[in-house]
């Protein structure tokens, strides 16, 4: 089946401190969706709108990390300063911590990018009397021995992370022993780059003409929730994790105290 997919970027005003909650700023941005769409929604701006900001004159960024990471590399002083952390799982620079667009503050991930997902995708289903309809959040991230960002998802709501291919024959006829399509990091990596990483202004994106995608309306179970992870020691990679220099992070625990403002 041919199919031509279709990614459209939405522009909105500068999303600061003190903007209107999340709902809000999307509801004010798309006026209209169809059935078998998904949103795309950068983490940013989610964070803006949650408070989860820092003053970057009142703590640094290296306690920032310790603080989201589970586990971190110290700063690479040859490497702009940047730490690699393991942060929900994930492989991600310096915890998701971004100053880029923060008007010198840090902007921190989320604090539960899926159920802040599955706000948004009821919201909209409500509000636009759909059902197969999907919320992606994304962010950006680096990929080893490869220049550049492309995108990733933190957080989904509405459809199937994975497209599991396992024992489906491929063009002549072998069957596939270890295939799974990882749907959400592929629209995260597309949204993202419609979107852009700079001063184009548009955090939102819809994404439709998707035949390919599995929407579903019932909360995901604990396993769908789960099913893009993998452990260290299962990782094709994990050999390199297990001799690197890891210090234990604090996992996201306190971090909200630390960052409130000074009296």
């Amino acid at each position: 089946m041919l199919f031509r997919m279709n990614i459209t970027p939405i522009k909105t005003p500068k999303i600061i401190q003190g903007s209107p909650p999340i709902a809000s700023i999307v509801d004010t941005a798309i006026h209209t969706l169809t059935e078998r769409c998904i949103i795309a929604i950068t983490s940013k701006i989610i964070s803006i709108s949650e408070g989860r900001v820092a003053d970057s004159q009142t703590i640094s960024k290296e306690t920032l990390v310790q603080l989201e990471s589970q586990l971190y590399l110290p700063p690479n002083p040859d490497m702009f300063n940047i730490s690699l952390t393991v942060t929900n799982n994930m492989l991600i620079p310096t915890a998701g911590i971004d100053e880029s667009n923060g008007n010198g503050k840090y902007i921190l991930w989320p604090k539960d990018p899926f159920r802040t997902a599955q706000q948004i995708r009821l919201h909209l289903s409500e509000r636009f009397r759909l059902f197969r309809i999907g919320v992606l959040i994304t962010d950006s991230k680096t990929t080893p021995m490869r220049y550049g960002t492309t995108g990733t998802s933190i957080g989904h709501f509405g459809f199937r992370a994975l497209k599991n291919y396992i024992g489906k024959p491929d063009i002549f006829g072998r069957n596939l022993t270890v295939t799974k399509a990882n749907i959400a990091d592929g629209l995260a990596a597309a949204a993202v780059a419609v979107m852009g990483e700079g001063n184009e202004q548009t955090p939102l994106a819809v994404i439709s003409d998707i035949p390919f995608v599995e929407f579903s309306a019932h909360s995901p179970t604990q396993k769908e929730q789960e099913e893009l992870k993998i452990s260290m020691k299962d990782d094709l990679y994990g050999p390199l994790y297990a001799h690197a220099p890891w210090k234990q992070g604090n996992g996201a625990r306190s971090t909200q105290d630390a960052i409130k403002p000074r009296p």
